[in-house]
């Protein structure tokens, strides 16, 4: 049983956002047909790291890793002939995806007024920088300048430098937990309605809402925040402290007293915590540098699984600061079956991380690997759009269609 089979999208997605939106709606049997061009790759096929050491558009591991089960559609956007190709698309399609500046599709000729009047009940769904309309729709940008808009990198750091940018385009990994469900309630409304709409979804208001606690504060206490590191406003200790081994350490945030008492006899009652300094909250916030001394000091001689285990039976919230390593050797991700390993013809032997939920009654699929740049824009033509043998190969002389030269996997 594939709980979205059926369901056909037309994903003109690129990036990390996007493609990490359909990858949902793949895993869970959906047709998702991806438009791509070798003239103008999308960006994910150029970022580390390669598979086998060969840089190249079809070796990027980042972007297998989003964009297994989907097909890879080769289209010159560029030619005029191209319009023609995707609205022969549109009467198939239930769902058209894109997160192009606003007034791209327009451009082509593919808004959502354009698409309803091929097909009435066609579902658009649209994941802009800034959203559509007002006097800043049309910035470009990428994930770490949303991250910078949002407040994040305002916050994120230490106090006596420079702003740092969470990881990566981190506001990229936020939006698609939002935009996954609104297609899902939006194909939910078609069905009971047969009525298709338009989502219109800004990549910065959906990141803002991880920052709700501090927009309280400002809006409310007039408090702006200021950069911590590991710290936090009212709790200590709280931190990241050095074990043993190189680079190794491990988290402990004591956020109640009883926590903190948990941790003084893991600790042995050292004299120093009975000092009247560290005797509550308030006055450990105070003395917040000292606090941190004396605990790295204890820390450093703990292995930091071992001190992360200790703690925690003893009631002592703590984590171990893991590492990619660390991560694909977890017992609890490998217990939930979390990496997927797939084959590919480019990227070699790959992990695939697969959705955070497990549905009751059914699993996710991983059928394929990610597609190489026109991998299956023959099949896609003959099973889908109906085109003759000599119609496609017309297309791919005028270049309008593209095809890879590596043997095509099959449509399934």
């Amino acid at each position: 049983m594939r709980p979205l089979a059926g369901v056909k999208v037309l994903d003109f997605f690129w990036v990390a956002i996007g493609p990490m939106t359909t990858s949902y709606l793949a895993e869970y049997g959906a047709t998702v047909v991806r438009i791509e061009s070798k003239g103008r790759p999308e960006v994910l096929r150029n970022a580390p790291p390669f598979g086998r050491g060969q840089r190249g558009p079809n070796g990027s591991a980042y972007y297998a890793n989003y964009n297994a089960n989907k097909y890879g559609f080769g289209l010159n956007m560029s030619h005029p002939k191209a319009l023609e190709v995707i609205k022969r698309f549109i009467p198939w399609a239930d769902v058209v995806t894109e997160n192009f500046t606003p007034g791209t599709m327009e451009k082509w000729g593919l808004g959502y007024e354009n698409l309803r009047q091929l097909k009435p009940d066609i579902i658009m769904l649209s994941a802009s920088m800034l959203g559509r309309g007002g006097p800043y729709s049309r910035q470009p940008g990428f994930g770490p300048v949303l991250s910078s808009l949002s407040g994040m990198t305002g916050v994120t750091g230490w106090p006596d430098r420079a702003p740092t940018n969470p990881y990566g385009a981190y506001t990229d990994f936020v939006v698609p937990r939002f935009a996954t469900p609104a297609l899902l309630a939006a194909l939910d409304y078609r069905r009971r309605t047969g009525r298709g709409q338009y989502l219109d979804i800004s990549q910065l208001e959906a990141a803002l809402h991880f920052m709700a606690p501090l927009l309280l504060d400002c809006a409310n206490n007039g408090h702006e925040p200021h950069r911590m590191g590991n710290r936090h406003a009212a709790v200590a200790p709280h931190g990241a402290y050095p074990c043993q081994g190189e680079d190794r350490w491990c988290t402990i945030a004591c956020m109640t007293e009883a926590a903190w008492q948990a941790l003084c006899r893991v600790m042995g009652h050292p004299a120093w915590a009975q000092e009247e300094r560290f005797a509550t909250m308030s006055r450990r916030k105070a003395h917040e540098d000292e606090l941190d001394q004396h605990i790295s000091a204890w820390t450093q001689n703990w292995y930091a699984y071992t001190l992360m285990h200790t703690l925690q039976q003893a009631g002592v919230p703590a984590g171990v600061v893991q590492t990619n390593q660390d991560l694909l050797a977890d017992p609890q991700l490998q217990h939930r079956g979390h990496f997927v390993y797939m084959d590919h013809s480019a990227v070699g032997r790959h992990p695939v991380q697969r959705s955070e939920f497990r549905l009751s009654k059914v699993a996710a699929e991983h059928r394929w690997s990610a597609p190489r740049i026109g991998q299956h824009t023959v099949q896609v033509c003959k099973n889908i759009l109906g085109m003759s043998a000599d119609e496609i190969d017309a297309l791919i002389a005028e270049r309008v269609l593209e095809v890879d030269s590596a043997e095509a996997e099959p449509l399934v």
